[in-house]
């Protein structure tokens, strides 16, 4: 089998118009007639993408819609392992191929949509800058001459007029229209240097008690004890601590926050610190729902219990010398 390759490619080098470069690549150019994918060259030789992140844009480029692109499913059908798919997913991503986005169904599910665009720097271009292609011209109607019927042959028939065989149209994808009044539209992609919105900022308590930062510092303090992984500093131990307290003021259990602060973590953790800062901010439970209790007290008449905000006579014994005072007046 390599034998016939090697003698059609070298065939096909002798068929190559004009002489061939004394050194370099040549390339052998057979047009595809299906099962073909249109790659551009500003991805193809991307200056800042990896060759790796390079051949799986053309990989997903390739896949018809609806296919599953995730680390895991790419994994399970290429292979190269699941780490360098990830570096090449976040490739991609950087330089706007590549959008990922957690989109909520109606039915309540919550899914992981992938868009991935061919060209991105087009989407961030005004549609009206760029003119719509034009379609070849069509060359105009020539008639043909009648010839002169042969002496010795029967008289041929005449002929109409004929047409000159016009150059098809190239086609081209129908662009969507641009509504009125709209010069521009709004990319779909954000560009990598566009500015990300401001972090919220880590919780803090209403109180920032003794006891509150005594249990909130030990905690922190001991999450290596559990996890390895989630060793922290001094410094970083005293900056997350209003973040535990605010957890403790609305009466979560440690065990709570301990579970909560290193479950389903990424291995390896790299940056210990921002990821229990973000997972303090983001999983903040909401505030316990207090309901007022009206306290007992003792009757200062029949010394039986009965609630009320202060201490004083039960309902029988207020009636009782409301009666009273009545038949006095009487």
């Amino acid at each position: 089998m390599d034998t016939s390759q090697n003698t059609a490619l070298t065939r096909a080098l002798t068929e190559l118009p004009g002489p061939l470069p004394a050194r370099g690549v040549i390339q052998v150019v057979i047009r595809h007639a299906d099962r073909f994918t249109v790659v551009g060259n500003d991805l193809a030789q991307h200056p800042g993408l990896s060759t790796t992140a390079v051949g799986f844009a053309v990989r997903i480029q390739s896949l018809p819609q609806g296919t599953e692109v995730g680390v895991k499913a790419l994994a399970a059908r290429f292979p190269e392992g699941e780490k360098l798919i990830a570096a090449a997913l976040r490739e991609l991503e950087a330089h706007g191929y590549l959008q990922r986005a957690r989109t909520r169904l109606p039915n309540g599910r919550i899914v992981t949509r992938t868009v991935f665009c061919n060209q991105p720097a087009a989407l961030l271009r005004p549609r009206g800058a760029a003119a719509l292609p034009q379609q070849a011209p069509v060359a105009p109607q020539v008639t043909a001459p009648v010839p002169a019927p042969a002496p010795a042959l029967a008289p041929a028939p005449a002929r109409g007029p004929a047409l000159a065989p016009a150059p098809k149209p190239e086609h081209h994808a129908p662009e969507a229209p641009v509504p009125q009044g709209h010069a521009s539209f709004i990319p779909l992609v954000p560009p990598p240097t566009a500015p990300k919105p401001p972090r919220p900022p880590l919780p803090r308590p209403r109180e920032l008690t003794p006891e509150l930062e005594r249990i909130s510092a030990a905690l922190l303090s001991d999450l290596h004890h559990h996890s390895p992984e989630f060793t922290l500093s001094e410094e970083h131990v005293h900056r997350l601590v209003p973040g535990v307290a605010a957890w403790l003021e609305r009466d979560t259990h440690p065990d709570t926050i301990r579970h909560a602060l290193t479950t389903n973590a990424p291995e390896p953790v790299k940056y210990p610190y921002q990821f229990v800062k973000h997972r303090l901010t983001a999983l903040l439970p909401p505030p316990p729902h207090r309901t007022t209790v009206t306290p007992f007290q003792t009757c200062d008449g029949c010394e039986r219990a009965f609630r009320a905000p202060t201490p004083g006579h039960c309902r029988d014994c207020r009636t009782g010398h409301a009666h009273e005072d009545q038949q006095a007046a009487a």
